[in-house]
Formats: structure tokens, sequence, C-alpha cells
């Protein structure tokens, strides 16, 4: 069962008379509840393509089925509603509000979905418990280490419960430990929650933790691989 979409996607920019192309008519399809990794060197435009499926950039060209909704045959109004209801997001510079304690910044977002406020503390205590944050709810960005952050704001994402979770860059500036710690915590998050989990990063290690990986170059997919029990099964389709 596909998760998400993406039918000939293509993304440029112009400076003067130069067109650079970032995506060059690229197809593929994500399979839920999965771990899949989109990796490549800097500039091949693995960022474009998880900011254009995860509604947060419109094409140039091309659509993007999520869910088996169009992305962007609605206004941005019924996109932010999409992201707010089915996805959470996950970046490389955790994004935390410097006053808010780890908890109230895992309740935040269920405040903007109208859950009650001491459901919205019993979800976002068992969430950073999950992670293995629970003694460490009460303080703030500032007392946490990076991967603390990484994991309180993989907490905030997780909390909505939502069935597509994107990851950009989510272990470049942490050490290897808690770079570890966050690969083990999305991988989990995907099998046992069955979200799919969309990654984007350079970072060697999540090759051998995902179940498929998508190998970008120039803006477009070059390799398709999938790993089943620890073998690794070739995909052809959606490679050019």
């Amino acid at each position: 069962m596909s998760a998400l979409e993406a039918r000939d996607l293509h993304m440029g920019y112009t400076s003067g008379k130069l067109r650079t192309e970032i995506l060059r008519g690229l197809s593929l399809t994500i399979e839920a509840g999965r771990l899949t990794l989109i990796a490549g060197p800097s500039g091949c435009g693995k960022s474009t393509l998880l900011s254009i499926l995860s509604g947060l950039q419109r094409p140039d060209a091309g659509s993007v089925i999520a869910l088996g909704e169009d992305l962007f045959r609605g206004d941005r109004r019924a996109r932010d509603r999409f992201r707010l209801q089915h996805t959470g997001f996950v970046f490389q510079g955790f994004n935390l509000f410097p006053a808010l304690t780890a908890l109230e910044q895992v309740m935040l977002p269920l405040g903007y979905m109208g859950v009650p406020d001491r459901a919205a503390e019993e979800r976002g205590r068992a969430t950073l418990d999950e992670v293995g944050l629970s003694d460490r709810m009460h303080l703030l960005p500032a007392e946490l280490s990076g991967g603390e952050k990484q994991r309180v704001a993989i907490a905030r994402a997780l909390v909505k419960q939502p069935e597509l979770l994107f990851a950009d860059e989510p272990t470049s500036s942490l050490d290897a430990a808690n770079g570890q710690i966050v690969i083990d915590t999305l991988r989990r998050i995907a099998h046992e929650h069955a979200t799919t989990v969309l990654c984007v990063s350079h970072d060697p290690r999540l090759v051998t933790h995902a179940d498929r990986v998508l190998q970008m170059e120039d803006g477009a997919i070059l390799d398709d691989r999938r790993i089943s029990n620890g073998e690794e099964l070739a995909a052809k389709e959606n490679i050019p």
C-alpha cells in the first residue's frame, strides 16, 4: 500500500538568463509503514524533494498524492490543514522554543488540533517516555543535550500520531551515540506505529537501518534498494 506518490515532478530556479533544474521529471511511490531514506550528495535535490512531498513547497510541474489526496489541488490552507492532521516534521536544527519545557514543546501541536489540556499533557508525557525522556520533560532546551533536543523534536512530531513523518538530516548535528539513538527511534516509529517515515540524510548509518534507500543525483533517482531481513533486494521500478 502506498502512502505517497510523486508523478513527474519538475522544480528549478532562474538566475538571470540561467535556468537550473533541481528535479527532472521525478516519479516515485513510497510504501506505508516503512522507513525510507533519500540519500545523495549535497545539492542533488533531496531536500527539495522532501519539501515538495510534505506539501511545504509547490513544484513547478507534477503532482503529489499523499494518503490518497492530491496535495496541490487545493489552496495553501487545505495543505496546512493536511499537514496539521496527518504529518509530523523533524528538522536538523530542532526548531524548539527557548522558553518552553520539553513537555510544553510536545503538547504544543495538540493545542492547535483542539486536544484538551489534560489529554494533551497525558499524551505528551507518554510520548516523551517513549523516546526515553520522561526524566527530562520539565527542562528547557538550554538544559538539554543535542541528542535530547532532537528526541524532543521527534516526540513533538510523534505525539500527533501522524501517518507521515518527514525528517530532514535528523542526525547531522549529533555525535555518534546520540545519532544512533535517533536512528533507532525513527526505525521503531515506522515499524511499531505503522508510520511512514521519509528521511533525507547523508549519514551512512541510516542506510543499514532503512527499509528502502533511494539514491539521488542531479535531480533524479539513480538507484532504489530495499532491505528485507538484512538482505538487500533490488527494486527495479521507479529507476529511470
